[in-house]
């Protein structure tokens, strides 16, 4: 009877799996090939307009990245500050999380982060946003902000070679024009026979490191790799350990938050005890921890998921198919799915469901992920707190209190690093739901911890400093920017700004590529 049982339920799955791959038949496969073109352009072709002529159905639809107004449930292309929840669009948003800035003090993040534009908009929103320094010559970050910018990186890093990479980034800014050298054709193509390809110098250092040639792989891999080229997490080199500033791929040890956290255990060169030989973004003011700074990493996030492990690649949920004239072609607005109304990526292979079925299956996710972000993000508010407060406690400390504050300082180190995981990711859970939600179940678990040791460390004397809403124990920081940062008097407006050195007085020096005064 069990073995029975068993039988009947191993064939159901079966049956499941092959509705699936039936649902998925006109996914590409690795068979499948592309026409190779001959354009007649030069092999180090980089200029977007370039191709214009050739593919118009295209480069028009390249152009609907442009478009800057159309918002999903969560997300979308209006620019809007990721911390402000007070204002509405086009400043703030209803879905906004108010601790950003307070998460990343002392790192150029808290000065601005924005809701990205279209891919078109990459150059101009890099130039005008406050994390990079606009009042003196140079930037204050190095110029491998550039890659993921535009394909120009190709010349740069052929020019230059691996001193590239920590030049200044300021350097560059009039070397590029914002219309022909953001992100766009040659980033993903050869120019001369169209083909996929790699620009990207920090993947194909990854592949090549797990014995894969970057110019011969599968067509479906590449249709991922192509985003992966830029949606991942990544770190720049610290000295001593490569080519300094070099962007790196953290995956040698998987593509988990955890096998990421270990990578970087000893890739850098912090020196706080607890943390030796430690790889470190920065160093939190408020509470000394030493901390990593996620980016998006939307293709670890997607690999080992439903879709990644059933080979739907990036490009048949983001560039479905379409028709123009009677010719199939790949959509070139890179965007999610939801901004259309019939949802015709997803019925590629849903073709049984209904648009309105498979939009609420999308928002049923992200509902659950957001609400357990934003709890995630004020246990690491609090867990920062509780270590600032016993830091600084002079009343009776517990006789480990040394290790209680290395242990609460990992906890806030990895439980930061986990919450920023699924903030930084751009999909709010979907790409992996089970993903998303265990490693903010695992941020919410070391954050506690953290308050727990720094609890213990002083005798529970910092406990009723730590009691009650989040909001009256530490208040959201509202504004800081780099001018605001030049006024002493502001940093006394709340009490983890006091942690922050005032900036030198300076006027603006730079809109977008151009001088406009001298500082020096």
């Amino acid at each position: 009877m069990n073995s029975r049982i068993f039988t009947h339920a191993a064939m159901a799955a079966l049956l499941c799996a092959a509705g699936c791959l039936a649902g998925c038949s006109d996914v590409e496969t690795t068979e499948l090939k592309t026409p190779v073109y001959k354009t007649g352009l030069a092999r180090d072709e980089l200029r977007n307009t370039a191709f214009k002529a050739q593919f118009p159905a295209q480069y028009a639809s390249y152009q609907k990245n442009d478009e800057s107004s159309v918002m999903t449930e969560y997300k979308g292309s209006v620019n809007f500050n990721k911390e402000d929840v007070w204002d509405p669009l086009p400043e703030g948003y209803k879905h906004a999380q108010p601790y950003l800035k307070n998460l990343w003090l002392g790192y150029p993040f808290m000065y601005e982060y924005r809701e990205a534009r279209g891919h078109t908009h990459a150059i101009e929103d890099q130039l005008e946003i406050d994390r990079i320094n606009r009042y003196g010559e140079k930037g204050i970050l190095p110029a491998t902000c550039w890659n993921c910018k535009t394909p120009q990186m190709v010349a740069w890093v052929k020019q230059y070679g691996d001193e590239f990479w920590a030049k200044d980034f300021n350097e560059f800014r009039d070397k590029i024009n914002l219309e022909d050298d953001s992100i766009g054709c040659a980033n993903c193509h050869n120019a001369e026979t169209m083909t996929l390809q790699l620009y990207s110098e920090p993947l194909k250092d990854y592949l090549k490191s797990v014995g894969k040639d970057p110019q011969n792989l599968p067509r479906n891999e590449m249709r991922s790799l192509v985003c992966a080229q830029c949606h991942v997490e990544y770190h720049f080199t610290a000295k001593g350990h490569g080519p300094e500033q070099k962007p790196v791929f953290p995956w040698a040890n998987g593509f988990t938050p955890e096998a990421i956290y270990t990578y970087y255990e000893d890739t850098g060169n912090v020196k706080d005890p607890g943390f030796e030989g430690n790889f470190a973004d920065w160093t939190h003011p408020a509470s000394r921890t030493p901390m990593i700074k996620m980016q998006h990493p939307e293709y670890e996030t997607w690999i080992d998921s439903t879709h990644g492990a059933a080979g739907v690649s990036c490009a048949d949920c983001h560039m479905p198919y379409q028709r123009e004239n009677g010719k199939k072609m790949s959509s070139h607005w890179w965007t999610s799915p939801l901004k259309d109304p019939e949802l015709r990526a997803c019925r590629q292979c849903h073709a049984d469901k209904t648009a309105d079925y498979l939009r609420e299956r999308v928002l049923y996710t992200q509902d659950k992920t957001f609400r357990l972000l934003l709890t995630a993000q004020e246990y690491s508010v609090r867990a920062h707190e509780a270590v600032r407060l016993a830091t600084e406690y002079d009343g009776s400390r517990d006789t480990d209190y040394d290790q209680l504050m290395i242990r609460a300082r990992k906890g806030i180190r990895k439980g930061q690093m986990f919450w920023d995981w699924v903030s930084a990711e751009n999909s709010v859970g979907f790409h992996n739901p089970a993903k998303s939600l265990d490693t903010l179940a695992q941020s919410i678990t070391l954050s506690q911890d953290a308050i727990n040791a720094a609890l213990q460390a002083t005798r529970y004397g910092i406990a009723p400093q730590l009691e009650g809403d989040i909001q009256t124990v530490v208040p959201p920081i509202r504004k800081i920017t780099r001018k605001l940062q030049q006024d002493p008097e502001f940093l006394t407006t709340h009490p983890w700004l006091r942690y922050l050195k005032p900036l030198p007085q300076a006027d603006l020096y730079w809109k977008g590529t151009q001088r406009i005064s001298s500082n020096q």
